[in-house]
């Protein structure tokens, strides 16, 4: 059984006891989280797909830890003008474990 997701504007495909780093959420460490925007469930019956959600259907995960992914570089230039902007960024992430899909 699996479930397609949409949480900080990116869709995740995600079944029981899969890890995902998503965009960062507000809620602390150990707390349970629940994705209430489910694209589409599989299960016994086939395929699910909603429109645009599948009604009662619910995914639930835990939140494992926050931190900040690798360090991206920004280097803008323009060419024989002496124009030159380094920007560094690392972006936040919350890792979350999934428990269970409620289709």
């Amino acid at each position: 059984m699996f479930a397609i997701i949409e949480t900080g504007g990116k869709q995740y495909k995600v079944q029981e006891g899969d890890v995902i780093y998503i965009e960062k959420l507000d809620g602390n460490e150990g707390e349970n989280v629940t994705f209430d925007r489910v694209l589409a469930v599989s299960g016994k019956d086939g395929l699910v797909a909603g429109a645009p959600v599948v009604s009662g259907a619910t995914v639930t995960g835990k939140v494992e830890k926050h931190g900040k992914g690798q360090k991206i570089t920004v280097y803008k230039y323009k060419a024989k003008k002496n124009y030159r902007r380094k920007q560094g960024h690392r972006q936040p992430y919350t890792k979350v474990t999934i428990e269970k899909i409620q289709a």
